[in-house]
This record gives C-alpha cells, structure tokens and sequence, in this order.
C-alpha cells in the first residue's frame, strides 16, 4: 500500500508555495567527501534495509541535514532517532528540580545538535535564574546524552557537582597501561613510558585531546611488538584531554549517592517530559519557526508549573472568577518575566481550557 512518490508528485504537490529559507540554507552544507559519503549510504540503505517499506523503491534516498532543507519551515532539521522515522523536529531541552518537579528552564533548539552541546547554555540561564531567586544550585543530574569532557570541566568551574553517566566510549588509556600523573606520561605492560607530545582538536568530533607516542627505539625487541603496534612502527594513542574530570565524575556516579541520583532523576524528568507530550500538547507544534516553537514551549512550561503552584496556594475563593483573577495575575507574571504580551481575554480562555 506504500508507493513510491513520482516526480510529477514531487514537482506537483509536494513543492512549497513559498520559499521561506535564506540563501545560506539552500547552500549545501557538505564537502564533495560528505557528499560521497552520503551518495554510498544511499546504496547501501536500499541493498541492505529490506525490511524498511520503501528502501528498495527507485529513487529512495537517505535524507540528510547537509543534503536537504524544508523550504516552509527553515529552521526545522531532520533528527535520527533508533526506531523512529526520519522528519523534521525541534529540540526542547527542559530543566526540572528535584523538589517539587517545577521546570526551571525550557528553550528550543535545533533538532540536528547532540544534547551534550546545549548543556552549557542550558546551565548558563538556569543558573543566572535561579541565582536571582537567591536559591544555591549544588547537583546537575542528566543523562548520557549530556556526556563530554568540556561539560564535566564547565560544570566543575560552575562549582557544580555533575552526576552524568559517561559514553561507553571513554577509556582512560590502552588496556594494560598505567597512567603516572606526576610526569603525564603512560607506562605499557612490559614497564617502557610513553611520553607526552602534544595537545590537539580532533577533526571529527571537534573535541580537545592530549596524544602520546613513543619512539621507535622503544619498542625495538619488545615482546609483544606485533600484538601491539600490528603494521606501526611506533605506539601511538590519543586520550580525551578532560581525563581527570572524567574519572571525578565517574567516581560520583558509581558511589551511594551517585545510584541515587540516577533514581531521583528518572522519577523526575521523565515524568515531567511525558506529561507535556502526552497532555500539553507538546508532542507536536502546529507553528513555523524556532521562535514560535520556543513560545509553544514555554506556554506549556507555563501552564504545568500554575498547576503545580495552585497546590500550595492557601487562600480559598469563593467564586469562580476570584480563581480567575488570581490565575490572570500569575500568568501575567510569568508572561512579563518571559517578555511575551497576551491580553486578559486569552490568559482567561487559556484558563478555561
């Protein structure tokens, strides 16, 4: 029942009426490598997903960011999500505390970025916030997805205690090497050092590395010489430059209070996440643009923190328009605290709602 769409469909129906994209983003964003890349994947997708409906129809592509653009909504990217189609999204990053699960911060964001690089942004304001409120943040609790040397760096300058599970990825060093601190450099199994050479950014994943290499006199007649370097002729290896705030957080996390930690945060913003997506409509926004996502966002953030507030508001009116206007003036609060301006009809059709 699933067809493949033709290109009189494509030309015809699916054209956008309007293109709303600036120039830089009809402007391919990958090299002719990436682009090569892409071009193999897109043979590989069609020979080896048989079970997709669709993969093998003539014409399929595997749609990317730096190959595709949607022309009524720019801002929109297409995010890659194990067991979930392909299509355009928007990011919502949200803060919850542990307390009361009240959200302190929620914003928008471009669905192509990893969580990791939104944590700094996200620590920033809700710091600052929270700060203003005279309220000392002591815990960041998160979950893999905000892993990265630089995040337990910037968390540990914030004099904020992070409980981040770290990728399955990070090693300190080589099996079987010890690191010496005190002269930076690594010892191998059979007692040699491998000293440090040089600090440097990665080109795939732009992040910051120390390496460490050998010389080739120093593993002339080593005994395990071809299980080690294979086809090199000298030891050489790279290690995350963050490794001792790497190590500080995972001791924080395998200790008692770590494994509590990640039960408080399981049973705190998941269920505050669910309850936006599955009652606040949250789940899909019917606007344009990131700003007006944003906006959709923070009156959803909006609505279940006056719900949370209502519950330990005391005074008891009499009448149902004493709890409008006690609502008109919370929501009035939070509108200016945020710059957006609704005039009383619809904070009270809000309400209603």
């Amino acid at each position: 029942e699933l067809r493949h769409i033709s290109k009189r469909d494509k030309e015809t129906y699916r054209k956008a009426k309007n293109n709303k994209a600036t120039k830089a983003q009809q402007t391919l964003s990958a090299n002719t490598k990436a682009l090569n890349e892409i071009k193999s994947r897109n043979k590989r997708w069609q020979s080896q997903q048989t079970e997709r409906p669709g993969a093998g129809n003539k014409g399929s592509r595997y749609t990317s960011n730096k190959t595709h653009y949607s022309p009524t909504d720019p801002d929109a990217r297409i995010s890659v999500k194990p067991g979930k189609a392909r299509k355009l999204n928007y990011l919502s990053q949200l803060t919850v505390d542990t307390a009361n699960h009240v959200i302190t911060d929620i914003k928008a964001y471009h669905a192509d970025a990893k969580d990791n690089q939104h944590l700094q942004d996200i620590v920033n304001r809700t710091h600052q916030r929270l700060w203003k409120l005279g309220l000392h943040w002591q815990n960041c609790l998160a979950d893999t997805g905000y892993s990265s040397g630089e995040n337990y760096a910037f968390l540990e300058r914030k004099r904020i205690k992070s409980y981040i599970p770290p990728h399955g990825t990070f090693k300190g060093g080589p099996d079987g090497f010890t690191y010496e601190k005190e002269h930076d450099h690594y010892r191998c199994p059979q007692g040699k050092n491998i000293p440090f050479t040089k600090v440097f950014l990665d080109h795939k994943t732009h992040t910051k590395k120390k390496e460490y290499r050998a010389r080739k006199q120093v593993c002339m007649g080593c005994p395990i010489r071809s299980s080690c370097l294979g086809k090199a002729q000298e030891k050489k290896f790279s290690v995350t430059y963050y490794r001792e705030e790497y190590l500080r957080n995972i001791k924080r996390v395998q200790s008692k209070q770590g494994r509590y930690m990640k039960a408080k945060r399981s049973s705190t913003v998941e269920p505050v996440f669910g309850i936006l997506t599955q009652f606040m409509g949250l789940a899909k926004v019917n606007t344009l643009g990131i700003q007006q996502a944003n906006k959709c966002m923070l009156m959803a953030a909006i609505a279940y923190n006056l719900k949370k507030y209502l519950k330990y508001t005391t005074p008891k009116a009499h009448s149902n328009q004493g709890n409008t206007r006690l609502l008109s003036m919370t929501i009035k609060a939070f509108l200016k605290a945020h710059n957006l301006l609704v005039s009383l009809p619809q904070i009270q059709k809000i309400h209603y709602r």
